[in-house]
């Protein structure tokens, strides 16, 4: 979820300024909306590059959505690239751990590490959380 107001947590960034007459002349305090406007979008990466982007029109993505948008652009894209020897991981959000999602995974990639599977928050296999941000 990209905020296109730019990055700005009320909770975690903090302004330091003598007063508030300092803070504005040196661009210390920034507005942000109440509801500013986000774009979702998807990603898939690996060894070999990254896959085509996937822009969701609305904010909220769930199994379904997942499924049908975002999994058959994955698995073109290894197939396309790797040919059928590749193998797809996902983290742990419910649209991916979803009985559905992962029955999906099972009966179209020729490998697919299940839910049950994975290594919890490893920043090795998913390097978008720990390194880009």
């Amino acid at each position: 979820m990209f905020d296109i107001d730019g990055v700005y947590n009320t909770q975690t960034d903090r302004i330091w300024a003598v007063n508030r007459v300092e803070a504005d002349e040196k661009g210390g305090i920034l507005q942000k909306k109440s509801f500013p406007q986000k774009v979702m979008v998807w990603l898939g990466i690996c060894s070999k590059g990254v896959s085509p982007l996937v822009i969701f029109d609305e904010d909220t993505v769930d199994h379904a959505r997942y499924i049908k948008e975002v999994l058959p652009v994955a698995l073109k894209y290894g197939n396309h690239v790797f040919g059928n020897d590749w193998t797809s991981q996902q983290d742990g959000t419910k649209p991916h751990i979803h009985q559905l999602t992962q029955q999906w995974c099972h009966d179209n990639f020729t490998g697919f590490i299940d839910k049950d599977h994975w290594l919890p928050s490893s920043p090795d296999l998913n390097p978008l959380d720990y390194c880009i941000w």
